[in-house]
C-alpha cells in the first residue's frame, strides 16, 4: 500500500507546475565537475543496497549530473495558499478537456472497461496535474532526487543552506529537521526512480520529472510508479510520457484504492484523496469530471 507520505508530495507536484516561474530559473545549481563531491554518500547507499557500483559510478560521472540547490529550494519554501485548482474548471480548460477526450476515445474506454475508473475522473487528473500532458516539467529526475536525497550528510545540508536558504523566511532548525526527513524519503524515491529506468531501459539522466522528482503525465512518484504504473497501450513498457501508459495507471492507482462503478460521490471522494491529500483538489477534480458530462 502507498505510504501517506509518498502521497502527500503529489499536493507540492501539483503547485510547482501551477506557478511556472518557480522553476525557470538558473539559480543555485553546481556544474558537474564539482556536484559528484556532493553525491559521494548517495552512491556508496545505492552501491550498499545493491546497485552495481561500476553503473553507478558512470551514472554520477556524466556530464548532465548536477547538484540541483535551486529546485530542491522550492520544496523548503513554497506556500499551499497559492494553489488555484479552480482555473482548470474555467470553460477554456473544460473545452480542451473535452478535445482531448474525443482525440484519446478509444484509450479511455479501453482503460475505463479494464478497470472500471470512469474517464472523465481519468481525464479530470491529467487536465490538473498536467495540462493533459503539457508541462510534464523541465528538470532532471535524477538530480532532483539525488540532491534531495543527499541532505542526509550534514556538510552538504550547510552547504545547501548557504547556497539557497540563508536569507529565506525559514529558520536553520526547521530546514535541519525537514531536510533530514526529506531526504530520507528522497532516498527510497531514487532507489525506486533507478529500479524503474533500468528495468524500462531508460537512461535515468534524460527522464525530466516536476522539483519533487514526479514523473510524465499522471505526475507519479517512481514509488508509485512501481506500485501502480500499467502498460496501457500493450508495447511492453510502462512510459508514463505516453497517455495510454498514464491512463492506465491513473485507473489502476484509484481502483487498487477502492473505486468500483457506480461509486457514490462520499466514497469518490475518499478515493480521489488518496491522489492528493487535499479536500479542494479532491472537489475540482470531481467538479471538472461532472462539466465533462456535457
Amino acid at each position: 500500500m502507498l505510504k501517506n507520505r509518498c502521497v502527500r508530495v503529489l499536493q507540492i507536484i501539483s503547485i510547482c507546475f501551477l506557478i511556472p516561474y518557480w522553476f525557470s530559473s538558473a539559480g543555485a545549481t553546481v556544474t558537474p565537475s564539482t556536484s559528484n563531491h556532493y553525491f559521494k554518500t548517495v552512491q556508496k547507499r545505492l552501491i550498499k543496497d545493491g546497485f552495481d557500483p561500476d553503473k553507478i559510478q558512470r551514472l554520477y560521472s556524466g556530464p548532465q549530473i548536477n547538484f540541483e540547490a535551486d529546485g530542491v529550494s522550492i520544496f523548503f519554501t513554497y506556500s499551499e495558499a497559492k494553489v488555484d485548482y479552480d482555473q482548470f474548471a474555467n470553460d477554456w480548460s473544460i473545452r480542451k478537456a473535452k478535445a482531448y477526450m474525443q482525440t484519446h476515445r478509444e484509450d479511455l474506454r479501453r482503460t475505463e472497461e479494464a478497470f472500471g475508473v470512469d474517464s472523465r475522473v481519468i481525464t479530470a487528473i491529467l487536465l490538473v496535474e498536467t495540462g493533459l500532458g503539457s508541462t510534464v516539467g523541465t528538470r532532471s529526475t535524477l538530480n532532483t532526487l539525488s540532491t534531495m536525497a543527499s541532505l542526509i550528510d550534514p556538510q552538504v545540508r550547510s552547504s545547501f543552506w548557504n547556497m539557497t536558504l540563508k536569507s529565506k523566511k525559514i529558520s536553520r532548525k526547521k530546514f535541519e529537521k525537514k531536510a533530514v526527513r526529506k531526504s530520507q524519503w528522497a532516498y527510497q524515491e531514487l532507489k525506486a526512480f533507478l529500479t524503474y529506468a533500468y528495468r524500462e531501459g531508460f537512461d535515468p539522466a534524460e527522464i525530466p520529472g516536476s522539483i519533487a522528482g514526479a514523473i510524465g503525465y499522471a505526475q507519479f512518484m517512481p514509488s508509485n510508479i512501481l506500485a501502480y504504473g500499467k502498460d496501457g497501450n500493450n508495447d511492453g513498457s510502462v512510459d508514463l510520457l505516453t497517455h495510454a501508459d498514464s491512463m492506465a495507471s491513473i485507473a489502476n492507482f484509484l481502483k487498487r484504492h477502492g473505486w468500483r462503478p457506480g461509486i457514490s460521490r462520499k466514497k469518490a471522494e475518499k478515493v480521489i484523496y488518496h491522489y492528493n491529500h487535499s479536500d479542494y483538489y479532491v472537489n475540482v477534480i470531481l467538479k471538472i469530471a461532472n462539466l465533462l458530462k456535457g
